[in-house]
């Protein structure tokens, strides 16, 4: 069942949320319910599963913090074209 809801907000937010709407063909209301629902929707990003094909592109090599690889490739270059 729907339900009317006012809110007040900034003019110029609503003008640009209108022309965004419109932009997509679909009403504002619709936006605003779909935002809303994914704001308080149970499911959590802990939810999401890692596929085995992205887990395996781990090399499990740990870089540190302060890698400089424009450095190391600059290196490499050097190397390479010697």
């Amino acid at each position: 069942m729907d339900t009317k809801l006012t809110l007040k907000l900034d003019q110029e937010v609503i003008e640009k949320a209108k022309q965004y709407a419109a932009e997509k063909k679909v009403s504002l209301s619709r936006i605003i319910e779909n935002y809303l629902n994914s704001l308080t929707s149970e499911k959590t990003t802990n939810d999401i599963q890692i596929s085995p094909f992205v887990k395996s592109l781990s090399s499990g090599i740990n870089i540190p913090a302060d890698y400089d690889y424009k450095k190391d490739r600059a290196d490499y270059l050097d190397q390479k074209h010697k």
